[in-house]
C-alpha cells in the first residue's frame, strides 16, 4: 500500500535530491547538480554562467537547512517549500540550471536541451522527454524559461503541472 505522503510532489523532488537516498539532502548532493547540468552541457565548471549556478544552489540549500546542521530532512524539506521559497530561491537557482543549458542564450531550450538538462537533474529521458512535450503548448520545438520555471513552481507548490511528467507523474493521473 502506498502512503499518501510519499506520493506528494514534495516527496518526489526531496527523494530525487537524495542521490544516495539516506533520508537527507547534503549540500554536496545538492550543489552536485550544477555540475552534472555544467558537465552534460559541455561547460566548464569556471563558466560564469556555473559559477552563478553554484552560489545561487548554495543559497538554497543555506535557506532549507532551518538548523543548520549542513543535512536537509523531508520533514526542514516540508516545511521549507511553497509559493515564498520557491520566490525567493528556488527561481533564481533553476532559472541558472535553464541558463546553463541554453546552449545560444536565447531563453529557450529545444528539445535536446531540454531533456539534457533534466537527466542531468537526476529525471529519466522518458519523462524528461514527457515534460517538454507537455510544456511546447505551441509545438515550435522550444520551452522558453518563463514556461520552464512556472511549470517547476506549479508541480511543487501545487502537485499539478506540465512539469509533472518530469517526476514520472502522469497530467492526467493528477486530475483525477
Amino acid at each position: 500500500m502506498s502512503h499518501p505522503e510519499f506520493d506528494s510532489p514534495q516527496h518526489r523532488i526531496f527523494a530525487m535530491l537524495d542521490v544516495d537516498g539516506d533520508g537527507a539532502i547534503t549540500q554536496a548532493e545538492y550543489v552536485a547538480r550544477v555540475d552534472r547540468v555544467a558537465s552534460a552541457t559541455g561547460r566548464d565548471a569556471h563558466d560564469p554562467l556555473v559559477t552563478a549556478s553554484r552560489a545561487a544552489h548554495e543559497a538554497v540549500f543555506a535557506d532549507m537547512d532551518a538548523n543548520r546542521d549542513g543535512r536537509v530532512t523531508f520533514e526542514e524539506y516540508r516545511a521549507w517549500v511553497g509559493d515564498e521559497a520557491f520566490e525567493r530561491s528556488c527561481r533564481p537557482a533553476l532559472g541558472s540550471l535553464f541558463d546553463v543549458a541554453d546552449a545560444d542564450a536565447d531563453g529557450r531550450l529545444n528539445r535536446e536541451e531540454f531533456t539534457r538538462l533534466r537527466r542531468a537533474a537526476g529525471n529519466t529521458e522518458t519523462d524528461a522527454e514527457a515534460a517538454f512535450d507537455n510544456l511546447d503548448t505551441d509545438h515550435d520545438g522550444f520551452v522558453d524559461r518563463d514556461a520552464y520555471l512556472e511549470g517547476i513552481r506549479d508541480f511543487v507548490t501545487g502537485g499539478t503541472s506540465p512539469m509533472a511528467a518530469a517526476y514520472g507523474i502522469d497530467r492526467a493521473a493528477l486530475r483525477s
